[in-house]
């Protein structure tokens, strides 16, 4: 029994008993009317999958046009529904004028009762996967206007930000893979979804994928997709974030995390622009635009021979270098008033601003979090701002910290060593809280404790 509606409609009562006992048996509801007329008003009041629709009503008529009249009315009601024309004139010229008009095949009376259904069976199938493929579309149009519709984010008037926004413009113009580098909470996928916005690909949408969170042995699942019974959890199918990706951007966060062994799976894509999913042996091919990020020196990880080269080759066609909070002077200001009227607007409390020794204070901080940390903190302001002014004390700073690097004459690596050693004193060698305070990930903490010996 299939779970589907079907409309029978035939002027002869005789055939529409017989053709209603039939269909009974292998459809969930069967419709049948005789008068050509009630068509359209019984399509839209119950939802069918499938007519089987006559090509003559009219005594001594045996040309076809009432049903292919009919055939155009349904198909101007709902061109996904599938039509079957019947007809008891077995005229070839006929049936290929109805399947060039829409119908989906032709049944010739008297019928064989096994091929009817099966003919059915195909045109119902046939209905669903067209009225799938328009929720997948409505559903992709829905995101892209969504993506579209988000407001820029990129603020700065400090000449470090006027030059990244300057080569922003210059590579979102060109089909090059991008690679963003810069320290935790700088504005990597912000910079990444700017060259997408004014690429030529801006009418499809950005996927989005952190590769340091996500587990080697969902990788491959997660990048390619997979089948139905790939492997012990996949109860069905899965399109990839790849192909998910196709015709428009594909950016990767944190890509010097990924292993060397899937380091070669992921050059393999890029050298072949194809993938095959978990369990299939179907090659698909792929158009994306690869950005990637990371706040890791990868040249570095390359002579550790921790990173293949050829892929780094690969994805730095360009290199955009964002810089830290703490060069970007007033930038601070700008964006701090930003995220104030950005909470102010989510909390309603309107009115509220920040007083000089709020704006002295964020100029003085160091920022190790950078735009992610002060984010944070304007948030924190906002929720416990008890009224309509924002001072230095509804910010969380330390004050002995502060000083301290303040008053530190040293290189960046000696401040950077610095402020992962008082951190791991603070929390007591708590990998992540370390982290957490330090805008980083646990294994990029690693990395940095190996590199200054601590």
């Amino acid at each position: 029994m299939t779970d589907a509606r079907i409309l029978v409609v035939d002027d002869n009562r005789n055939v529409l008993t017989a053709l209603d006992l039939l269909l009974s048996r292998a459809f969930s509801g069967v419709k049948c009317i005789s008068k050509p007329g009630q068509i359209l008003s019984e399509l839209r009041a119950g939802s069918y999958s499938a007519v089987l629709l006559d090509m003559n009503y009219t005594a001594g008529q045996n040309t076809g046009n009432e049903g292919l009249f009919w055939l155009r009315e349904i198909r101007k009601l709902d061109r996904d529904l599938s039509v079957v024309m019947i007809t008891a004139f077995g005229d070839i010229e006929l049936a290929v004028t109805a399947l060039k008009e829409g119908a989906v095949d032709f049944v010739l009376k008297p019928w064989d009762n096994q091929k009817l259904v099966a003919t059915m069976r195909t045109a119902v199938s046939l209905c669903d996967s067209r009225r799938k493929i328009l929720a997948l579309q409505k559903d992709k149009a829905s995101l892209k206007a969504e993506l579209k519709g988000k407001p820029a984010r990129l603020i700065g008037k400090s000449g470090p930000m006027r030059k990244v926004m300057a080569l922003v413009e210059k590579v979102a113009a060109t089909p090059a893979n991008v690679l963003i580098t810069g320290e935790n909470g700088t504005g990597k996928e912000l910079i990444a979804r700017e060259i997408h916005e004014h690429s030529d690909r801006s009418s499809e949408i950005m996927v989005s994928l952190d590769l340091g969170a996500v587990p080697a042995t969902l990788f491959e699942s997660e990048l390619f997709g997979h089948v139905k019974g790939a492997f012990t959890d996949a109860h069905s199918d899965r399109t990839g974030k790849i192909e998910t990706a196709h015709r428009g951007t594909l950016f990767f966060d944190e890509i010097g995390n990924l292993s060397l062994p899937l380091q070669a799976k992921l050059l393999s894509v890029l050298q072949n622009r194809t993938i095959t999913r978990l369990g299939s042996t179907e090659v698909i091919p792929v158009d994306v635009r690869l950005i990637c990020a990371t706040n890791m020196d990868l040249e570095a990880l390359v002579k550790e021979g921790n990173f293949r080269m050829d892929l780094l080759y690969r994805i730095n066609t360009i290199g955009v270098e964002l810089p830290p909070l703490r060069d970007r002077g007033d930038d601070v200001l700008l964006l701090a008033a930003w995220f104030l009227r950005e909470f102010a607007n989510r909390y309603n409390k309107p009115g509220l601003k920040m007083d000089g020794t709020a704006e002295e204070a964020l100029k003085k901080w160091s920022w190790p979090g950078n735009v992610r940390e002060l984010r944070h903190s304007m948030e924190r302001a906002v929720i416990l701002a008890e009224n309509k002014m924002i001072g230095r004390d509804s910010f969380q700073f330390n004050n002995a910290m502060a000083s301290s690097m303040a008053s530190f004459d040293g290189s960046l690596d000696e401040v950077e060593a610095r402020l992962i050693k008082y951190a791991l004193g603070k929390h007591g060698g708590n990998m992540s809280a370390v982290a957490l305070q330090l805008g980083v990930s646990r294994q990029t903490l690693y990395n940095k404790m190996k590199k200054y010996g601590l």
